[in-house]
């Protein structure tokens, strides 16, 4: 799968590049191979954000099918502004579909979280997606599953905003389109998630890179 990095940026979240654009209109024509084309560009992108949201390879699998075939079956419904923005709804939405069948099924719960917490972070540059180098393989495996573990604890909503923001890199107005919900709640829901998701990986200070660990410091 191609990495999201290599997806083009958009301006602001409502601009597609000249390729991009071309590829959508002849898609919404019934063109196939234009599709398939956007798939490539952005199954990448909505594994990781399948795979972050839900922490199970299988499931992201079926959930990254589930919402391009949803998309092709949903072209006509595309307005333009971000095509990105407008596939991760269908990922984002297809996650919830799955984290409710979830709900309906007992799982161990996680230790409970305070509701408290209103201030925004800066988010950490470490929880994007970069490959370590082969000595940090290790420590990087260990912190990459206490960082896991961490978003499995936020609650659904702050979840995806953290993941598509801090991990994925979209902007806050594609996020907003991603999830629709408004800008303002986009922004609330990531700041608490961040203080969230700073406040449990405390319980993992060892792993922490250093940089992280001054910023906690420094709040104590």
């Amino acid at each position: 799968m191609a990495n999201s990095s290599d997806v083009a940026v958009q301006t602001e979240g409502t601009r597609m590049n000249t390729d991009e654009h071309s590829l959508v209109q002849q898609a919404c024509a019934g063109d196939l191979d234009a599709f398939n084309q956007l798939v490539l560009q952005y199954q990448g992108l909505a594994y990781n954000v399948a795979l972050r949201i839900l922490s199970d390879d299988a499931a992201a699998e079926d959930v990254t099918q589930t919402a391009f075939i949803a998309a092709y079956r949903s072209l006509s419904s595309f307005r333009g502004g971000s095509f990105r923005a407008w596939v991760m709804r269908m990922v984002t939405n297809a996650c919830y579909d799955e984290l409710r069948r979830r709900k309906r099924r007992p799982t161990t719960p996680l230790e409970p979280l305070s509701d408290d917490g209103e201030e925004e972070i800066e988010s950490p540059a470490w929880l994007a997606d970069d490959g370590p180098s082969p000595e940090d393989q290790v420590a990087q495996g260990e912190l990459e599953k206490a960082i896991q573990h961490c978003l499995q604890g936020l609650p659904d909503e702050f979840r995806a905003v953290v993941v598509l923001v801090d991990v994925q890199g979209l902007d806050y107005l594609e996020v907003s389109e991603a999830v629709r919900t408004p800008l303002g709640t986009v922004k609330s829901r990531l700041a608490r998630g961040r203080v969230r998701l700073r406040d449990c990986l405390q319980g993992f200070w060892e792993l922490l890179p250093p940089q992280f660990r001054q910023v906690l410091e420094g709040r104590a």
